[in-house]
């Protein structure tokens, strides 16, 4: 007895599902804004604590706040006291688990910028690999460990957790 392979699934259309439910919608609303991208930058490399982030950003007090109170929220960031000599308690910020996933996406806006936006000296920055100081890249690549190169051809399906409009 022979079975029969199993059909693909019928093609819809992406725009026929609901957009709300996407994944990068969702992201967006959580990291998209400028002031909340710089603060995961500047975490990312180092700069954790309020005063520090206040003087390297040129943010307000409030603004910044806020910011810091939504990552720490959405489990972005994770917030631990200290106390110099002398002062009050503190606080700094570090990126979680979860936050450190957003770095390959802060390298993906900063290579594109450096590519398209960087003025006639160049790049203000480059990234290297800590372990060897080669210039670090992000490429796009699937499970089966295929690169796919500067032109990648994606296919998107529905999944899960999809909506039909």
């Amino acid at each position: 007895m022979s079975t029969a392979p199993e059909a693909d699934p019928p093609v819809v259309a992406f725009s026929a599902y609901d957009s709300e439910t996407c994944s990068i919608a969702r992201t967006l609303a959580l990291i998209g804004d400028r002031w909340t991208l710089l603060v995961l930058r500047d975490v990312a490399n180092g700069i954790r604590r309020f005063d520090e982030l206040t003087d390297h950003l040129g943010v307000a007090r409030n603004v910044l706040s806020r910011r810091l109170a939504t990552l720490t929220e959405a489990g972005l960031l994770s917030r631990s006291a200290y106390r110099a000599e002398g002062a009050r308690e503190r606080h700094e910020y570090r990126l979680t688990p979860a936050g450190r996933e957003l770095v390959p996406i802060l390298l993906a806006f900063m290579g594109w910028g450096d590519r398209h936006l960087a003025g006639p000296d160049g790049p203000p920055a480059v990234p290297t690999h800590h372990g060897c100081g080669a210039p670090v890249r992000v490429t796009v690549g699937c499970d089966a460990g295929h690169d796919l190169g500067e032109r990648p051809r994606v296919s998107v399906r529905p999944g899960p957790g999809s909506r039909r409009r």
